[in-house]
């Protein structure tokens, strides 16, 4: 009789226990949120407004006693939804010398796509609340916490959402520091964090194989 296969599931690996009410709970109980920030074009201030934004994004760093991780991330232009929308318009067109038109417009920027790799970059700053170490921990308590870590992250309501609380105000205090450079920001809802990690981990699929809807997912509880 041959024995069953027990494969581990991609999620043991990663450092994520759960995404929910817009943060993402990590395997220790630290508590996550993600800020996707605008960007402006420093090369073309002038010297004067260079030195400030300079000052002013010291200034915004040494306001914080708590670690900030600043992610820029470069992606190949997804094109397709708009070719897409381009076809379904000049279907709909009745005038042929606008069809006409639509067509060509539609092949110039399939091949202006092909010919150069044209990449976008977003701009994250991923907010962490985490709760102190406590060192009195004993070596069997530890690793009973490596081999389970679904009871670290079984957080009770009620300290879940001190936590979260106290996330959501270092993330007020990072987006008011970020809107003083003319910066701005938007937080991450669940649905877009799950997004941003899903593509993150799975950048060479997640364009064929794209995330169902989060209503029509199955979530374990």
């Amino acid at each position: 009789m041959s024995k069953k296969i027990i494969r581990k599931t991609t999620q043991e690996y990663l450092s994520i226990a759960e995404i929910k009410d817009d943060c993402v709970i990590l395997k220790d109980g630290s508590l996550t949120a993600v800020l996707m920030v605008s960007s402006i074009n420093f090369s073309l201030k002038s010297a004067e407004e260079q030195d400030a934004i300079i000052g002013s994004y010291v200034n915004f760093l040494n306001s914080f006693d708590f670690p900030l991780q600043i992610v820029i991330q470069s992606r190949k232009l997804n094109i397709d939804p708009y070719l897409q929308k381009l076809l379904n318009i000049e279907k709909e067109q009745t005038n042929d010398l606008l069809r006409m038109q639509i067509v060509e417009y539609r092949d110039y920027i399939s091949e202006l796509v092909k010919i150069g790799q044209i990449m976008t970059k977003k701009f994250y700053i991923a907010i962490t609340y985490t709760t102190a170490v406590d060192h009195r921990k004993s070596l069997l308590t530890k690793l009973g916490e490596v081999f389970s870590p679904a009871k670290i992250v079984r957080l009770k309501r009620e300290v879940f959402l001190r936590r979260h609380k106290e996330l959501m105000r270092r993330v007020d205090n990072v987006s008011s520091g970020l809107n003083s450079m003319s910066l701005n920001t938007v937080l991450l809802d669940t649905q877009s964090l799950i997004e941003l990690y899903y593509n993150s981990y799975n950048p060479s699929i997640f364009k064929s194989q794209p995330l169902p809807d989060l209503e029509k997912m199955q979530i374990e509880n």
